[in-house]
């Protein structure tokens, strides 16, 4: 493994890794063989696609399908090594980071891949700013320690900029660092360029070249990073890294860094979708303590007035029952008696604090479990499932990431699946193999 960096590193350590592909000639197209991150594949008709777009496709070894979760991870195991056996994957030859671009219609993301050396959150290097479930990370963590691969980064953001970790960079400043060499790089002859279903283009770069690698190494040992997609995949990296003696390759995880002072992200709300609780039942339960209206519809329209309910109190669209019901402005006096107060102002008024504290816990009392609760990222699918399982479709407003990551430095933690940065990095496009 090739090691960067040392342990006094105070900032982001990111080292170069023989990057495993894809090769070409032996799938039917690159598209063909990707996936959305685990946790945004929509189960079971996602998976179902995707696994039969090609024999090949990623999925099989990020939910890989069988009786028992043993099996299921040995059976991953087996297929990434049979893969690797026949050709369908191979690592690169050389340790490379990897500039990282997509595109579609609207907007233009690019990024560097490498493997960062793992931190705690007290550390202030990487800060995660929403909680995990321990049955998720268990999960991840018996899939990670079968196959010994790192098979999906996580999605980390910095901000680049002359005033440090809140500069003002944008795509009209001259860039410098790590971000002036993915400049260059994306004007060369990509390793891969591919267009997935979504409409979005990707291209990656293979960035072999010690003292481009240095350039970026140097510059981001002066940055600390949001995860902005990924706290679980990072949770069960830290308790790996536990788990084998240091140093070793677990001591790093793979990731995507964007400059988002150049780079902004799209911030997406994750919905709820309540399966035992029709959408009725839902309303009656609220009684007088929140503002009630139906609105029209369609969809795009619903959205829009819930965008303008939630500039002056916290909002929700419920949907399953035929019609959009838009509830706002909860009393004071509820506030007050259900929202934990020894939080910062930030957080207590938060869309996700307010759903979770207030309904989930207090009005509803519907544990925070797969049974009751599912978290789905597509607005239409959400709402598509409620009206088809009788349950109740909870709508969210985005949060902006600048409270994202104020309440990040603060050391404060969001209510779990508060926010979906993106677009998110294609799984399948690189791998790191750690036994490499």
């Amino acid at each position: 493994m090739n090691t960067a960096g040392d342990n006094d590193v105070s900032g982001l350590d990111l080292i170069p890794f023989r990057g495993v592909r894809y090769v070409p000639e032996r799938v039917g197209s690159l598209a063909a063989v990707t996936s959305p991150p685990y946790d945004v594949v929509v189960r079971p008709d996602g998976l179902l696609h995707l696994e039969s777009a090609d024999p090949h496709n990623i999925v099989r070894l990020i939910l890989p399908q069988a009786t028992t979760p043993a099996a299921r991870n040995q059976q991953a195991a087996d297929t990434l090594h049979t893969w690797l056996g026949e050709g369908i994957l191979a690592p690169d030859a050389e340790p490379s980071l990897y500039v990282y671009e997509q595109q579609d219609s609207d907007m233009l993301q690019r990024g560097v891949i490498g493997a960062l050396r793992l931190s705690e959150a007290a550390d202030g290097i990487v800060l995660p700013h929403e909680g995990v479930m321990a049955h998720v990370v268990e999960d991840r963590a018996a899939l990670m320690q079968a196959t010994s691969a790192n098979l999906e980064p996580l999605l980390l953001t910095y901000r680049s900029g002359t005033d440090g970790e809140h500069g003002t960079g944008g795509a009209d400043h001259e860039p410098s660092g790590a971000t002036a060499v993915v400049e260059r790089t994306a004007l060369r002859e990509p390793l891969l360029s591919t267009t997935t279903e979504d409409g979005f283009h990707h291209r990656l770069w293979a960035v072999t070249d010690p003292a481009e690698i240095a350039e970026i190494q140097s510059d981001l040992a002066h940055h600390q990073a949001l995860i902005a997609d990924g706290h679980h995949r990072w949770a069960t990296n830290l308790r790996l890294r536990a788990e084998h003696p240091s140093p070793s390759a677990w001591d790093y995880g793979l990731v995507l860094l964007v400059d988002t002072a150049r780079y902004p992200l799209r911030v997406r709300a994750i919905h709820r979708y309540l399966h035992r609780l029709p959408v009725a039942d839902a309303l009656a339960a609220l009684g007088d303590s929140f503002r009630i209206r139906t609105v029209d519809g369609p969809l795009d329209h619903a959205l829009e007035a819930l965008a303008e309910a939630a500039t002056k109190s916290n909002a929700f669209v419920l949907a399953g029952d035929g019609a959009f019901h838009l509830v706002d402005q909860p009393s004071p006096d509820l506030l007050a008696r259900t929202v934990p107060n020894d939080h910062p102002e930030a957080w207590r008024t938060l869309d996700a604090t307010v759903l979770h504290s207030v309904l989930l816990d207090h009005v509803w009392q519907i544990p925070d479990t797969p049974d009751h609760i599912a978290y789905i990222h597509d607005t239409a699918a959400t709402v598509e499932k409620a009206e088809r399982d009788g349950g109740t479709a909870v709508l969210m407003h985005p949060v902006r990431e600048e409270v994202v990551r104020d309440l990040a430095v603060q050391g404060v933690t969001m209510p779990r699946k508060s926010t979906s940065f993106g677009p998110k990095p294609a799984t399948g496009l690189v791998l790191r193999d750690l036994t490499f």
